[in-house]
């Protein structure tokens, strides 16, 4: 089983990047990951797939609310994404390839792999060969991650020795509304951390009394969390986590 660089226990990550859409500073965007470098912390953020398989720095599924262009990510072109802009910025959509680049091992990188097929099943393996692919010459610390176990397993065979994890939730209803209720059921209870060869969760933040979350920290799991967004909530994750990942403030780095 791989494991976590010290780096990961040392600053708080910042939720897709230092982002304050006020500064010109959206989610995910360049701007937001040189503010994250700049200010000390670690870094999240997430990937989607390009219609031509290239990793994506983009958290949602379809462009509108962080371009104003409705359809989803996957119809359009690496190139095609790089010009569009994201709003709040004169930015537009960066490759993985390129935010390795940026961040050139400056941060630790929590990468999240965003499920593509909706149901959290069997994937096509085709954002988790991108990612592989473009991690090939990265040696800065980072830990790959998916909602999906399944993808987390494929990361297993594809990136062997880059530390992985599963994030995890209660998955209320309410909050996952498109997932049928035995899909939602099954991943509560976290089944699938050791076929994954994961080292760490990184669990809902108000969920984390869970019994299950308990269990496997005391079986040596790492745990993180998401998303605290106040000094009083961190204050309240960190008698538990080992890590948060943060928004909407800024967090304090341990001396």
């Amino acid at each position: 089983m791989t494991t976590l660089p010290a780096e990961f226990f040392r600053q708080p990550f910042a939720h897709r990047g230092l982002h304050d859409v006020a500064a010109a500073r959206p989610e995910n965007s360049r701007a937001a990951i040189r503010a994250a470098i700049a200010a000390g912390y670690g870094i999240e953020l997430d990937l989607q797939l390009s219609r031509d398989g290239r990793a994506m720095v983009f958290h949602d599924y379809d462009m509108t609310r962080l371009t104003g262009t409705n359809g989803p990510i996957q119809q359009r072109t690496a190139d095609e994404l790089n010009t569009m802009t994201l709003l709040g910025s004169d930015e537009g959509i960066p490759t993985f390839a390129e935010v390795l680049e940026l961040v050139a091992g400056r941060a630790p990188l929590l990468v999240e792999l965003k499920d593509q097929h909706g149901q959290m099943g069997v994937t096509n393996g085709a954002l988790e060969q991108a990612t592989a692919q473009d991690l090939l010459n990265y040696a800065g610390p980072l830990a790959l991650m998916s909602f999906n176990p399944n993808t987390v397993v494929q990361l297993a065979e594809l990136a062997p020795n880059v530390p992985r994890g599963i994030v995890t939730s209660h998955y209320p209803a309410e909050d996952w509304p498109l997932l049928r209720e035995s899909t939602r059921a099954h991943l509560r209870t976290i089944p699938d951390y050791d076929r994954a060869g994961a080292c760490f969760i990184s669990h809902k933040v108000d969920d984390l009394a869970s019994p299950r979350v308990a269990e496997l920290k005391e079986a040596g799991a790492h745990l993180f969390c998401w998303t605290v967004r106040s000094p009083e909530q961190e204050a309240q994750a960190r008698k538990l986590a080992d890590n948060i990942t943060f928004e909407s403030y800024l967090a304090p780095i341990p001396a």
